[in-house]
């Protein structure tokens, strides 16, 4: 006798609860309560103060699963007001929570503020860092990994174990002593060190024959460096959200805000090998070290250290170009990656973008097609949503390099919601530079010496480029990159290398929708902190 019906329905109901419940719980809400204090430490060997989260330097490793949902109360226990941002986290509806101070409102000493975001679609290596004034230079920083979601599947084996490489420049220097510097007109000097995880010795232990993830991220404040195992080659297999092709590298360079993520196979004699990072295009060069530690090794670190590439930027430059998308692998969504043909979109608006070192008022300044910003007192975002008159103008920087003569200023872009961009970096300067764009991952579709045309396009990578947040300019180069402008919001785009972000070199994209929408944008968060001209105003 067959089952009667309403008992077939009975568990086809039970199934689809069954499985909107799973996939439910893997948008997990994680809470966190981080307390920020100053402490000491000794990165070079001798006591300096430094900036703890909950007591740690570098800050706690946030671990999170694609799509998760995070609920982070920040307590500011500094002298100083203080706002984190998660460097390459989308935040996807919701640059309310980007923590830079065009977005938000600084947390006062003794506040504070719960950030609420989602890591939306992302998976990779990313990092966290402080976005006021020169606190990241005292360590207020720390790692961000998202995890696939299981039911995503990844264009490689599961690795053995991961390990976290926080590598960047460090200043003996407090870093009041740094801004005050900079504050009185001049540059900041050569970095004192280089370290990695907060040290310039460090260990990893592997079993021999096992296969680990090394994530690599730059976290420091001016300079690129080269990474490199002694006697191990590294598989690169995703760069800040992007799958991409599994080539072998002996070496990689990482520059300011950049992150990678590489496989490593415990493939030689069971003893210990050094793991060396060094700078780059830098005339004294700052090595940090660590030992990778078989642990069937009775054998200790020994040789010369592996030596790395040749000291010019074109090695570096064809490295960059080897980096290409995994078209047929998917990233957070089960889609592949090359499914969005991103070569073929038409291009609604073009910025093209000249980085200059001037003076202003006999003060160094960096600037921006001759702008300099500076920080009103009223978050942007603020001043836009309140509709505040005098905070900044859409008309205050052009489009292309004008030519002029400095100024200070507050630099915003108009777009709109679903523009497709190209952005050109134009770096006049004969040193590398690096910019960040907030809110979005990018392709670079173009790197070239000289200066950009619009027959540099012939040059463009069209099918394969992956995309990133953060990419290089070489010195006396252009770096193009294409942006579907899919966010709305308030977007801050930036120099990665942070006194010439401190100094000016940076801007907002306004993202703009004139019909309010949640499928666009999330409403003004009820505990958004309220500042300069937006003081009383209600949420």
């Amino acid at each position: 006798m067959g089952k009667p019906v309403w008992l077939y329905l009975v568990c086809a109901i039970l199934a689809f609860w069954c499985t909107v419940s799973l996939v439910k719980a893997e948008d997990a809400y994680r809470y966190y309560t981080w307390t920020v204090t100053y402490g000491t430490a000794s990165p070079l060997g001798f006591s300096q103060e430094v900036i703890l989260i909950n007591g740690q330097f570098p800050g706690p490793k946030l671990d999170l699963v694609t799509n998760d949902n995070v609920i982070l109360n920040l307590i500011n226990k500094l002298d100083e007001p203080f706002l984190l941002t998660w460097n390459g986290i989308k935040q996807r509806k919701n640059s309310w929570q980007d923590g830079v101070l065009g977005t938000n409102c600084p947390v006062p000493p003794n506040s504070n503020y719960t950030y609420k975001f989602q890591a939306k679609d992302q998976i990779g290596t990313y990092t966290y860092f402080a976005s006021t004034l020169m606190h990241r230079a005292a360590g207020a920083f720390g790692a961000l990994n998202i995890w696939q979601r299981s039911v995503i599947s990844i264009p490689y084996p599961k690795p053995d174990g991961d390990f976290t490489f926080l590598i960047g420049d460090w200043y003996k220097y407090n870093h009041k002593t740094l801004q005050q510097k900079l504050d009185s007109g001049l540059t900041l000097p050569f970095p004192d060190g280089l370290l990695i995880n907060g040290q310039t010795h460090s260990s990893f232990s592997g079993d021999q024959g096992k296969t680990y993830m090394f994530r690599i991220s730059n976290i420091g404040l001016k300079t690129s460096f080269n990474f490199r195992i002694q006697n191990h080659k590294m598989k690169l297999i995703e760069v800040e959200g992007s799958h991409v092709v599994q080539n072998i590298y002996d070496s990689l360079d990482v520059h300011v805000g950049q992150s990678a993520t590489v496989l490593v196979t415990l493939d030689q004699p069971a003893k210990d090998y050094y793991v060396v990072s060094s700078t780059r295009f830098t005339e004294q060069v700052l090595i940090a070290t660590a030992v990778l530690h078989y642990t069937n090794s009775q054998t200790t670190v020994s040789g010369p250290l592996p030596a790395g590439p040749p000291n010019d930027t074109a090695w570096s430059l064809n490295q960059a170009r080897s980096f290409r998308w995994n078209l047929t692998a998917n990233a957070a969504r089960p889609n592949p990656q090359g499914s969005f043909h991103y070569g073929h979109i038409p291009i609604t608006k073009t910025f093209v973008l000249a980085n200059s070192a001037p003076l202003i008022n006999g003060k160094q300044r960096y600037a921006v097609n001759s702008v300099s910003y500076v920080n009103p007192d009223t978050p942007l975002k603020l001043a836009d949503h309140f509709n505040i008159p005098g905070v900044f103008s859409l008309n205050s920087i052009q489009s292309t390099p004008s030519g002029g003569s400095p100024t200070y200023g507050v630099s915003v872009f108009e777009t709109s919601l679903h523009d497709f961009i190209e952005i050109i970096f134009q770096n006049n300067e004969n040193y590398l530079q690096t910019w960040h764009l907030d809110g979005y991952d990018f392709w670079p579709v173009g790197y070239g010496d000289g200066q950009w045309s619009q027959a540099s396009r012939a040059q463009y990578n069209r099918d394969d480029a992956l995309t990133r947040h953060t990419a290089q300019v070489y010195p006396s180069s252009w770096t193009a990159i294409l942006v579907s402008l899919d966010n709305q919001g308030m977007w801050n785009l930036r120099s990665a290398v942070w006194e010439e972000q401190y100094l000016g070199q940076q801007l907002y994209l306004r993202v703009y929708n004139p019909t309010p929408s949640l499928a666009n944008e999330y409403d003004m968060p009820t505990n958004v902190l309220l500042c300069g001209k937006a003081v009383g105003r209600h949420p």
